[in-house]
């Protein structure tokens, strides 16, 4: 953890840090980013086949509580968005999968924009990056980096399969 406030057992051993941390996923050596959104995978298999308002309502819920994971877990570690913090990354993979059906070309599609959009940063997602802190500023450049993906990808599965290049 390079001489991080906590070390890898206090954070497996605590379900805040836990969760915030991907269930463990944050503490990959590299990209803790993408494989926490490998962690929202099989989260999001598991709810595709739910009820839209159902998908949305989980949704919603997880977001509002990644505030708190977020925000407690950043500030005993004394960092903002440290970036072992992966709740909101699972998160924004939920948002970006909002569109699609449960399809492991979506599926992918989807993982593919939201990394883009997540590690990029365009406006407004690094404005948000930037000013906003705390849980909410850790969620919510991930919540719309997430809304971005799923309009483009929306769209570009639209284009894809209303013109038969699948």
């Amino acid at each position: 953890m390079n001489g991080e406030s906590l070390k890898a057992k206090q954070i497996m051993t605590h379900p805040v840090y836990c969760l915030a941390f991907g269930f463990g996923s944050g503490l990959a050596p590299f990209a803790p980013g993408t494989f926490g959104t490998l962690i929202a995978i099989p989260l999001y298999w598991g709810l595709a086949e739910l009820p839209i308002i159902a998908y949305l309502l989980i949704t919603i819920f997880l977001a509002l509580i990644g505030v708190y994971l977020c925000g407690e877990t950043a500030r005993a570690m004394h960092r903002h968005d440290h970036p072992g913090i992966v709740w909101d990354e699972i998160v924004g993979y939920l948002i970006a999968m909002i569109p699609f059906s449960k399809d492991w070309r979506t599926m992918l599609l989807g993982f593919v924009l939201f990394r883009f959009f997540d590690i990029v940063k365009p406006w407004p997602i690094g404005v948000t990056d930037r000013k906003v802190k705390g849980g909410l500023g850790i969620m919510l450049d991930d919540i719309i980096a997430g809304v971005m993906a799923a309009l483009a990808g929306g769209f570009i599965w639209h284009y894809v399969t209303t013109s038969q290049l699948l």
